[in-house]
């Protein structure tokens, strides 16, 4: 069985956090698994309930940072202490019901050219998350944007962004794995050098797919499914529409605007 480890970045919400939390340490087998929980400065008090908390397992460590560092650089935090074969970064969002993070990992490392995959999430209800992606464009992420509203030849564009013009279920090539579910081999997560720290929030998965290219092939496995409950709504809220408009600057400055290979 391959040597895994996996981390959960927290900012508030403890009973979603444990959730995931308990999930993942009962559908996880063996004693050779390493489970992170960092609490980004929780203002509401869920990093210390964290630590109190005794979850019956002693795979699981948490971590409470004195400050909010960001989605990213929460998971890079434990990026030292990693001695596994395959790495997986998860949301506090995230349900699983089987032991789908063995199985990712043994198919990984089946498949050499292959250095990082996302499975098929699913909503609670059990409509499907069209989270794989192709290489991310202005374009694109406006049509992404204002498709729900125009329709049209934004909805066609959305369409084509999020790969429904191609058969999702088999396992292929994408060019965006979200960071809501990634498995990543740890030697590649470590060459790259994690997340970029120059991210806060937003497009920071999609800057670490374009790194992860670099070193081999990133895969949807629809074979292995999840539940993401997805919290989704940037455009409602003017501080993170603006963080997301700056990530996104940085993301096409760092790779251009052209379209990908897929």
């Amino acid at each position: 069985m391959p040597k895994i480890s996996a981390c959960i970045v927290a900012y508030c919400d403890y009973d979603e956090v444990c959730s995931a939390v308990r999930s993942v340490l009962a559908n996880t087998p063996g004693d050779d698994f390493a489970l992170y929980v960092v609490d980004n400065a929780s203002p509401d008090g869920c990093g210390p309930r964290l630590a109190q908390t005794d979850f019956g397992d002693v795979r699981v460590q948490v971590i409470c940072l004195p400050k909010n560092l960001g989605f990213g650089k929460g998971h890079n935090s434990i990026m030292d202490r990693l001695t596994s074969d395959v790495h997986f970064i998860l949301n506090p969002d995230v349900i699983i019901h089987d032991d789908i993070l063995p199985q990712m990992a043994q198919w990984l490392l089946d498949h050499p050219g292959v250095v990082m995959a996302t499975p098929q999430l699913y909503f609670p209800d059990g409509r499907i998350q069209n989270l794989p992606r192709r290489k991310p464009t202005p374009w694109l992420l406006l049509a992404r944007q204002l498709a729900p509203r125009f329709g049209g030849v934004m909805q066609k564009a959305d369409e084509h962004y999020t790969m429904q013009d191609e058969d999702l279920t088999i396992p292929r090539p994408i060019e965006f794995c979200t960071g809501s579910f990634a498995a990543i081999r740890t030697d590649v997560f470590k060459t790259i050098g994690g997340f970029d720290p120059e991210y806060f929030m937003y497009v920071e998965d999609a800057d670490l797919t374009q790194r992860a290219l670099r070193q081999g092939l990133v895969y949807l496995l629809p074979q292995f499914t999840a539940t993401h409950a997805w919290h989704r709504d940037p455009m409602r809220d003017a501080g993170k529409f603006k963080m997301q408009l700056k990530s996104m600057g940085r993301y096409f400055k760092k790779w251009g605007i052209g379209k990908g290979n897929v």
